[in-house]
C-alpha cells in the first residue's frame, strides 16, 4: 500500500475543463464505439413502411425523423455533452479537490462526493489525466495539470497493490 499524505486544491469547472473531461474519457466508455446500426434500422423500418405498406404514412415519417434525430445526436454528442453540463448549476464554480489515505473526496457549492480508495476497481492514465473506475461502474476523471508528478505516480500506484 503506497503511503499518500493529504492533498487539496481547488479549479474552476471550466468548459476547457469538461472539454478535456469529455475527451480523455471518451475512449474509455462503454458505448465509445458509434453504433450507426440503430439509426440505419429505424430508416429502413421507416422507409419500408413508406414504400410497402398502404397505412397512414405517419409512423414511417416518424421512424425515419427519429434515425435523423439518432445520427445528429451521434454527430454532436460532445457538443451536445458540453452543453447539458454548462447549463448544470455547478458549472463555472469553484471546485475543492481532497485527496488523503481515504480516497478523493470533490466539494462544490451544491454537491459533495467521496470515492473510497477501496471502492476504485483501477485507475487508467491518458495523455492529460486519469480516470479512476469504480467497482459500481462510475468512472471520475481527474486532469493531470492539479497534481504534481509525484502525486500522479502514486495515485496510479496505489491501484497496483
Amino acid at each position: 500500500m503506497v503511503s499518500m499524505q493529504s492533498f487539496s486544491t481547488q479549479f474552476i469547472l471550466s468548459r476547457d475543463y469538461l472539454a478535456e473531461c469529455f475527451d480523455q474519457s471518451l475512449p474509455y466508455r462503454k458505448n465509445a464505439k458509434l453504433n450507426y446500426l440503430f439509426p440505419a434500422l429505424l430508416f429502413a423500418a421507416g422507409a419500408g413502411l413508406l414504400i410497402f405498406t398502404e397505412q397512414a404514412k405517419v409512423v414511417g415519417s416518424i421512424l425515419i425523423a427519429l434515425a435523423v434525430l439518432e445520427l445528429i445526436h451521434i454527430r454532436f454528442r460532445r457538443a451536445w455533452w458540453l452543453t447539458r453540463q454548462m447549463w448544470g448549476k455547478s458549472s463555472g464554480g469553484e471546485v475543492k479537490l481532497t485527496i488523503d489515505e481515504n480516497g478523493i473526496q470533490t466539494q462544490n457549492a451544491y454537491t459533495q462526493t467521496t470515492l473510497l480508495w477501496a471502492d476504485v476497481e483501477r485507475v487508467i492514465e491518458t495523455d492529460l489525466g486519469l480516470i479512476l473506475v469504480a467497482k459500481a461502474g462510475g468512472q471520475q476523471y481527474l486532469s493531470k495539470s492539479l497534481f504534481s508528478v509525484e502525486l500522479i505516480s502514486k495515485i496510479v500506484a496505489r491501484n497496483k497493490d
